[in-house]
């Protein structure tokens, strides 16, 4: 029997594989900034933004110095305030309602698909009210949400949609990239996404030139000329080093992206069908991205130490709704109030993904997981 206690761990993400790969290209643009010593709404910036638009398929892209501001500012611009509600899924990192509460508005929760972990869309026009004023779909994990379905339902009551695809850098729904459909879509630069910086960074996308003109006025302390100020606004801005960092990264994105495609291609045909694990369905017609590689379980807890007798690292994406965290309490929404949501947040596992993940490392988690089937059906 192999002694797995000396194996070296296999990790959620490897960031160094992709600095090692890419040193040259990132070293030579942090320098560049240094060189011309315009660190801040410099020349690196611009030239972020029109190659991320170029990749967006979009006109316009604003740097902004996380994914939460670039929900928070896209909202503002589209009016959104005190008084005004707005439906967003409530299976989601917290980030997408703070974004609506930093606006003085109030987050109108929908529930999930069991089998995507997406909003379901058909609950959409309940939770519609006159104070509606945006719905954001949440592009979870990377995989495409029902945004035609979205796009429908707020054509027919006159609501604006803003895509969270904080998660789905490059990701297709039907042929076109996600964040080109709502009036706007927010990006995250976490290091950890698809396209990260070396810190925080982030991005509105939009077709919209006047949406766009205010972002961009809200993320400079509302000014457009130096110690002009028009409106209060914010400082949320993209750096220029995270810029130059993420201009070298954007050309090998979709190459990143098929990488973690094959990956789940993989697991999908090892654990599809196996006793008591259900990966993540796909939308007819989509490309996800995979940021996250997500499995269903009833039985968690054996799954996890399975993975973590074999040295494996995991992760859970989210182990509390946000409609149940302390700081949505004041909503007086009990358990029971989004059961899809709250199943998933009991049941979830994600499993290591990354585009230079060794095969040797994509087998040890199979393994892990079928290990841990045989003991549930042992159990059964």
């Amino acid at each position: 029997m192999t002694d797995l206690s000396t194996e070296k761990m296999v990790p959620f993400l490897d960031l160094s594989l992709q600095y090692d790969a890419l040193k040259n290209e990132i070293d030579s643009a942090i320098q560049s900034v240094f060189k011309d010593s315009s660190f801040v709404l410099g020349p690196a910036l611009k030239k972020f933004e029109d190659e991320f638009a170029r990749y967006c398929h979009v006109d316009h892209c604003v740097g902004l110095n996380s994914g939460t501001a670039a929900l928070h500012l896209a909202l503002l611009a589209m009016g959104v305030g005190p008084g005004d509600e707005v439906i967003t899924a409530a299976n989601s990192f917290i980030a997408t309602a703070e974004a609506i509460s930093f606006c003085g508005a109030e987050p109108r929760f929908v529930d999930a698909l069991l089998d995507t972990a997406n909003l379901n869309s058909d609950m959409i026009e309940a939770a519609i009210t006159h104070r509606t004023k945006v719905i954001i779909p949440v592009h979870l994990y990377g995989q495409p949400a029902e945004i035609d379905k979205v796009l429908k339902i707020a054509a027919a009551h006159k609501i604006m949609v803003l895509e969270d695809a904080c998660q789905a850098h490059g990701a297709v729904f039907h042929g076109e990239r996600v964040g080109t459909f709502g009036h706007a879509a927010a990006y995250s630069f976490y290091p950890g996404k698809n396209l990260g910086a070396a810190g925080d960074g982030g991005a509105v996308v939009t077709n919209d030139a006047e949406l766009a003109a205010r972002i961009t006025l809200l993320r400079n302390h509302g000014s457009e000329q130096k110690y002009h100020h028009d409106i209060v606004g914010h400082n949320f801005r993209l750096d220029s080093i995270q810029a130059a960092i993420l201009s070298a990264k954007l050309p090998h994105l979709d190459l990143w992206n098929k990488k973690r495609r094959e990956i789940a291609r993989f697991y999908d045909e090892k654990l599809t069908g196996v006793h008591g694990i259900s990966p993540m369905c796909v939308i007819d017609g989509c490309e996800p991205v995979y940021h996250l590689y997500v499995i269903r379980t009833a039985e968690r807890d054996v799954v996890l130490q399975q993975m973590k007798e074999m040295r494996i690292a995991s992760g859970i994406h989210y182990p509390i709704p946000i409609h149940l965290q302390p700081a949505y309490q004041y909503l007086n929404l009990e358990e029971g109030s989004f059961p899809v949501s709250e199943e998933l947040s009991k049941s979830v596992v994600s499993l290591p993904i990354y585009p230079d993940m060794p095969k040797a490392d994509q087998e040890r988690v199979v393994a892990s997981i079928l290990k841990a089937s045989e003991l549930m059906k042992s159990r059964s």
